[in-house]
C-alpha cells in the first residue's frame, strides 16, 4: 500500500522546520487536485509519517490541521477520509460574525455587493451550462416559493450559487458557498417583511430573472447593471428591515 500512495503525495518538504505545515500542505495538493476522491481513505498515521520521512506525532499535527480546514473527517480509531472540497468553513464563520452584531451584518451585506458584481461580469462572459442551469432551476423554485419564506430562501442561496458556477472558477463557487450564512440571514429577513406583498415576490424573482438573462445572453455590463439593481432593491438598509434586525439583535443583548 506504501507503495501505491507514493505517487499521490509529494514527499519532498520544502521547508523541514515546519514538518507539519508542509505535510498537511502535500495531502492538501492532493485533495484539491482530486488526485484522492471524496471519501477516500487516507493512509493511517504511521504510513503517512514513514512517506514522509516523519514522526508519527508530526504526521497527526497534519491530519488535525486539514480536519480543521474541512478537507477531511476523523473518527478516533479511524482512518481520516477525504471531504468534497466547500465553503463550509468560511460559512460557518460567516455565520458567527453576522449574528453578533447589526454592524457585522451589514458589513457582510456590503461584502456580498462587492463580490457578487464582479461574479456577474465573470459570469456573462463565460456563462458555464451548469450554472445557467442551477440559476434556472432556482428561478423556477422561487415562482413556487412564493408567499414561504424558507422555499424562497432556498432558491435564492441556489439561484447565486448559480452564478458562480456560471464563471467556471471553482475558487468563486468555494467564495459563494462560504457566503451562504450571509444570503440565508438576508433573505429570510427580507421574506419575512409583515408587509411584503404578492407583487413584492414577483418583483424580487423578476430580478433575478433579469439577472439571469443578461448572463445568458453573454452581457457583462448588463449582468453588473442588473445585479446592481438587485442589490439596490434589497438592500439591508431599508428602515423596516434595519428596524427588524436591530430588534433582533436588542433581543440577543443581555
Amino acid at each position: 500500500m506504501s507503495l501505491a500512495r507514493k505517487s499521490i503525495f509529494s514527499t519532498k518538504l520544502a521547508n523541514p522546520s515546519r514538518l507539519a505545515d508542509g505535510v498537511s500542505e502535500a495531502i492538501a495538493d492532493a485533495l484539491i487536485d482530486g488526485r484522492i476522491a471524496p471519501g477516500e481513505a487516507l493512509p493511517p498515521e504511521g504510513e503517512i509519517a514513514r512517506e514522509f520521512g516523519v514522526s508519527k506525532p508530526i504526521a497527526r499535527e497534519a491530519l488535525r490541521q486539514l480536519t480543521n480546514a474541512g478537507l477531511v473527517s476523523t473518527q478516533q480509531g479511524k482512518v481520516a477520509r477525504a471531504k468534497a472540497l466547500s465553503g463550509e468553513p468560511m460559512e460557518r464563520i460567516y455565520a458567527y460574525a453576522i449574528r453578533s452584531s447589526l454592524k457585522r451584518l451589514q458589513e457582510a451585506n456590503e461584502m456580498r455587493r462587492v463580490i457578487e458584481t464582479g461574479i456577474a461580469r465573470l459570469a456573462a462572459k463565460r456563462h458555464d451550462p451548469e450554472g445557467l442551469e442551477m440559476m434556472r432551476q432556482a428561478i423556477r423554485d422561487m415562482q413556487s416559493g412564493i408567499g414561504k419564506p424558507s422555499d424562497f430562501t432556498q432558491a435564492d442561496i441556489l439561484f447565486h450559487l448559480g452564478l458562480a458556477t456560471a464563471t467556471g472558477n471553482m475558487m468563486i463557487r468555494l467564495q459563494m458557498e462560504g457566503m451562504r450564512s450571509v444570503q440565508r440571514e438576508v433573505s429570510e429577513l427580507f421574506s419575512q417583511r409583515s408587509n411584503r406583498t404578492e407583487a413584492d415576490w414577483h418583483a424580487t424573482v423578476q430580478r433575478h430573472q433579469a439577472i439571469y438573462d443578461a448572463i445568458a445572453a453573454g452581457d457583462p455590463d448588463l449582468a453588473d447593471q442588473r445585479i446592481r439593481e438587485h442589490f439596490d432593491a434589497a438592500d439591508i438598509a431599508s428602515l423596516e428591515v434595519a428596524g427588524v434586525v436591530a430588534g433582533k439583535f436588542e433581543e440577543r443583548s443581555p
